[in-house]
């Protein structure tokens, strides 16, 4: 197939799954996502041209939160009236770029009923791998479980990991998929012994999750992770070493925030 033919048959499934999409349909609008991840869009530049150093995309603000407009396909674009240069992007080029900036993603704002926004956390998804990280919105609270077991267990096993500086807890609830226990790390610094260090933690405390219930792990330091910005903001800490022991001597001093 000719790379003209291919794209054209990517914006055509895009388009396809944009119709899908509608209030409540959470399946629809991952499909959306899953689409344009392997698709292609029509960026609308405000100023210079593909490729040139002092080229800009458009931007829109809906909801006091910021967007890049973009079209799904040439004849999309065509319809939109642009008059200005626009360049063609993957969906996870696109995403890779716009995401550390807050900046979401807005389809076809010309169409009717206003084309479709992605919000940033979703580009961060496409980025980094839909089946990697949940599916928003998420709905975030204080877990009720009661496994005492696993929590021992944690606490052992996190006494005995230097790297760890505290641990917090989140009850997540994705949109599509099943809820699961978040645990927040937060460490001394994140080099790769540490990150492997945290990993046989969580390994050693698996055995005190019962049957059925999912726990995932979430870096507290990443600044762009939803779960993470909820723990920083209404979690106390369960594991604190810095509350009855000072960093290790071998670590650099724990970091603010």
């Amino acid at each position: 197939m000719i790379a003209g033919a291919q794209g054209g048959a990517a914006a055509g499934h895009v388009e396809q799954m944009l119709l899908q999409v509608a209030p409540g349909r959470f399946d629809a609008y991952e499909n959306l996502l899953a689409s344009l991840a392997d698709g292609q869009v029509w960026m609308l530049l405000w100023q210079g041209a593909p490729g040139s150093p002092d080229a800009q995309y458009a931007a829109m603000d809906v909801g006091g939160h910021r967007y890049a407009p973009c079209c799904t396909s040439p004849r999309e674009l065509a319809a939109s009236s642009w008059n200005r240069d626009h360049e063609i992007v993957s969906g996870r080029d696109i995403a890779l770029t716009l995401f550390p900036e807050h900046c979401g993603l807005w389809l076809n704002p010309h169409a009717a009923g206003g084309g479709v926004g992605i919000p940033w956390p979703d580009l961060r998804r496409i980025a980094g791998g839909l089946d990697l990280l949940p599916a928003g919105p998420l709905q975030i609270g204080e877990p009720s479980l009661q496994i005492p077991q696993f929590y021992a267990l944690l606490a052992t096993a996190a006494h005995r990991t230097p790297a760890v500086r505290a641990l917090r807890q989140a009850w997540v609830q994705p949109a599509v998929g099943e809820p699961y226990l978040a645990i927040g790390v937060e460490v001394y610094d994140s080099s790769p012994q540490a990150v492997e260090s945290v990993r046989l933690m969580m390994q050693q405390a698996a055995a005190g999750v019962p049957d059925g219930l999912s726990v995932s792990t979430v870096a507290m330091a990443d600044a762009y992770d939803s779960v993470a910005m909820w723990l920083r903001a209404n979690a106390q800490p369960f594991f604190d070493r810095d509350a009855f022991a000072g960093p290790p001597a071998w670590g650099p001093p724990p970091r603010t925030y």
